[in-house]
């Protein structure tokens, strides 16, 4: 569907240049964008790579153990059907950790790791399981304590205070994750088992 959307808008936006007489804009404008689109990947390469070695760097002193340790009792709050020491708890606790630190590249392998580990927990492989849509809900909504990606893409952009950003980050971040975790749990106590009520009547 993502793929359509973007062939209407680049097919639109050919049409209306031509209708306009300015199709050479479209041919700029692919070049420009293109150009400008290989600078600011060439930027991230050595922030991503700084930040990744600063993950790393945290990993060996034992940073991201000790966050992950706090972060414990609240995973095994939020996946009580998760035995308190299946590797697909260990997997949660580090994709959220890297999120934290606003690293979701970092964080994607653990997210894999963790749907595949609660796909091995899951009665009905052909749907998704509570703590699944539960793991979803709180990696798209993860809070971000560091946005270093957007900071990367900003500085690469030539923002003049990339950092300014780090406050409503955390703001935006914090409440959507209360405010999805609060949905995700009031589905799976009140609603969910009335729908299944009605599904068996």
């Amino acid at each position: 569907m993502l793929n359509l959307i973007w062939l209407f808008l680049l097919l639109g936006g050919i049409v209306v240049a031509a209708f306009n007489g300015k199709i050479e804009l479209v041919t700029e404008t692919l070049f420009s964008g293109a150009d400008e689109g290989v600078k600011v990947c060439l930027d991230l390469i050595g922030l991503m790579s700084l930040w990744l070695g600063m993950l790393e760097v945290a990993k060996q002193a034992g940073l991201i153990r000790l966050l992950a340790r706090l972060l414990r009792p609240l995973t095994v709050l939020l996946f009580p059907e998760v035995p308190s020491h299946h590797p697909a708890l260990g997997a949660i606790i580090m994709n959220i950790s890297a999120n934290i630190l606003g690293l979701g590249n970092a964080a994607t392998p653990f997210g894999l790791k963790a749907m595949e580990e609660l796909q091995k927990l899951n009665p009905r492989p052909d749907t998704a399981s509570d703590a699944m849509c539960t793991f979803l809900a709180t990696n798209t909504s993860c809070v971000t304590l560091i946005p270093a990606t957007i900071i990367g893409v900003r500085v690469a952009a030539g923002s003049h205070n990339p950092t300014e950003i780090v406050g409503p980050t955390i703001f935006a971040t914090g409440f959507s994750m209360v405010f999805v975790l609060a949905v995700d749990y009031f589905w799976r106590t009140f609603l969910r088992p009335k729908y299944r009520r009605y599904r068996k009547c």
